[in-house]
């Protein structure tokens, strides 16, 4: 049995369709998510800059993973980067430069819902970018990459990968769920008509991107939960850090106040109506 198909839980933590259940998978995780916080308080320590791309197909699961690893850490330290589209001035700029403005300084974790891979992927399918810029961008980002390598940045690539059965089903979802139709926007559509340019766009860009020094790391989503643990945990192997975790503490009585102070009344205070 290899690592890729070993499990952590016994057959009877999955269901019929070989999905986690839901108990086992929310103990896995909040385990995972308190090694995020003892993997935050390392990378304040040591002055660690750390920079996790997530890319992949629409409804792959990039967001769902960023939401498990900033709900337990501090976004002064892990902040997600998620840019909007260039303005006009952007266009202008140095491709990379918009991004590096969002590079970590010494103690901070970037997560990067979506990147510099923009260029290889939704621009080039939909005709943002001309072939003469898809070319320069296959050849500037290696290197590009090594640049922050040595410049001391950690710097790890996920790439979600999902099929087309199952993000027929997921953007079905958000079309039948009023509070998620917001995640589908005229690009998500867009893509999904484009199902085998975005393949052929994500194979070229595997061919000159993955590298040695900076390898792509295919996350396979079509299982939510599964997708989520994976990742977290992989990433978690990727950087050694210790526990610096304090010990527990009680609170002290507080001193009592030698001002005489008097509290206000509290029907002087205008309060949030009781709904519940």
């Amino acid at each position: 049995m290899t690592d890729v198909d070993a499990r952590v839980f016994p057959p009877e933590a999955y269901n019929a369709r070989g999905k986690l259940r839901r108990e086992p998978y929310e103990q896995e995780l909040a385990r995972l998510q308190v090694e995020l916080v003892k993997l935050q308080a390392w990378i304040q320590h040591q002055g660690l800059r750390v920079v996790v791309i997530f890319e992949g197909r629409d409804a792959a699961g990039k967001g769902g993973v960023i939401k498990r690893i900033t709900e337990p850490t501090n976004p002064r330290i892990v902040r997600v980067a998620a840019l909007p589209a260039p303005s006009d001035r952007e266009k202008t700029q140095w491709y990379f430069q918009r991004y590096v403005a969002h590079l970590p300084a010494a103690g901070e974790m970037v997560l990067f819902d979506r990147s510099w891979y923009n260029r290889a992927g939704v621009e080039r399918v939909m005709g943002f970018a001309t072939d003469t810029q898809v070319q320069a961008f296959m050849r500037s980002c290696p290197e590009f990459e090594r640049m922050l390598i040595r410049s001391g940045i950690v710097l790890l690539k996920y790439w979600f990968s999902v099929s087309d059965e199952e993000q027929q089903r997921r953007f079905q979802g958000r079309i039948d769920d009023p509070t998620k139709r917001w995640k589908l926007s005229k690009m998500d559509m867009a893509s999904w008509d484009r199902w085998q340019d975005y393949s052929r766009a994500k194979d070229e860009m595997f061919a000159h991107t993955d590298t040695k020094q900076a390898p792509w790391w295919v996350v396979d989503g079509d299982i939510k939960r599964h997708a989520r643990l994976n990742c977290i945990a992989h990433l978690l192997d990727q950087i050694p850090y210790e526990d610096l975790t304090p010990d527990p503490f009680e609170l002290p009585p507080r001193t009592p106040s030698s001002h005489g102070y008097v509290r206000p009344p509290v029907e002087e205070q205008t309060f949030v109506p009781r709904r519940y």
